[in-house]
């Protein structure tokens, strides 16, 4: 038997959020903010973070520096009972920094990838990857030492008998290539955005774009924002409405909702099933800072997914 139910590889480090800030950020000017938060960033760590504290047994590689940065993530993760044996530790970089500057709506994004770029297929214990049923990885463009190795990596897990999920995140290069041709054959669910969705068929129609992506996968899952969910085959549709909250902060929502989305999926419940527990996850990190203090607080999430299942 697996010895996990995920396992992932990727990135990791921590959110600086600071909020109240003005949408323009003139030069020489101390601006002044009016709240701070530091949670645990970056996609594939909330990913793992939250589908842990779901219930999902999950074995998590990363890289991280040796520094107070990967120390605090690391033990964020831990925390959640994340199994981290198979991590590395840089001696050439530190960990790698978000700072996210909110305005009430649109974000400032502004990352430092430290050693979030030197990971590659070396770094990775491929054993310890195979001992799931499941393998997910975000972030796919920022992976830059393993980008060459990817589909390698993919075709060897998919051949041991993994399922895949694959949520690409943004391509800050705006190019959307890096060989991503080469993975989708390899992926069993696809999960953007629609924007995203639309960047990774290369069209501004969503429709074309959905008809694109499914000659490659078999399920996409895309994430509609105050629209909800779909999810899309080549034989059916099946959508959920989103769940409707007072917005904190929508940092790690799509995270959140991946992680919702996967820890039903791999227990091969229906797609309805798997869509509103996403949604529930993404809605109920929305009611906290950063993508992970909701679920920090197990009779906090409890209590929201129970008031809200039914809705």
């Amino acid at each position: 038997m697996p010895n996990f139910d995920i396992t992932i590889a990727g990135e990791i480090n921590l959110d600086l959020i600071l909020y109240g800030l003005p949408v323009e950020l003139p030069l020489e000017q101390e601006l002044l903010a009016s709240g701070l938060e530091v949670t645990l960033g970056s996609s594939s760590a909330i990913t793992a973070h939250n589908l842990a504290a779901l219930g999902s047994k999950v074995g998590f590689i990363t890289r991280v520096g040796r520094d107070q940065l990967g120390e605090i993530a690391v033990d964020r993760l831990r925390a959640m009972h994340v199994d981290l044996d198979r991590i590395t530790h840089s001696e050439l970089s530190q960990t790698g920094l978000t700072v996210l500057l909110t305005h009430g709506g649109p974000r400032h994004i502004l990352t430092y990838p430290g050693c979030m770029f030197e990971m590659s297929l070396a770094h990775l214990d491929i054993d310890y990857l195979k001992s799931a049923r499941h393998f997910h990885l975000s972030s796919y463009f920022l992976h830059r030492a393993l980008l060459p190795e990817m589909a390698s990596l993919f075709k060897e897990l998919k051949q041991a008998g993994l399922t895949i999920s694959l949520d690409t995140n943004d391509d800050p290069a705006d190019q959307w290539g890096d060989g991503i041709a080469g993975v989708l054959p390899y992926v069993d669910v696809l999960m953007p955005n629609e924007r995203e969705a639309c960047k990774l068929a290369g069209t501004e129609d969503f429709k074309k774009a959905v008809e694109s992506l499914l000659k490659d996968i078999p399920l996409l899952v895309v994430k509609r924002g105050a629209n909800g969910a779909t999810a899309f085959t080549t034989e059916e549709e099946v959508s959920v409405k989103a769940i409707p909250v007072e917005v904190v902060d929508p940092v790690g929502a799509g995270d959140s909702f991946n992680a919702g989305f996967l820890h039903k999926w791999t227990q091969s419940k229906p797609l309805v099933e798997c869509l509103a527990y996403g949604n529930l996850a993404a809605a109920c990190s929305t009611t906290k800072p950063g993508g992970t203090e909701a679920f920090r607080n197990a009779p906090y999430w409890k209590a929201f997914f129970a008031a809200h299942a039914a809705r």
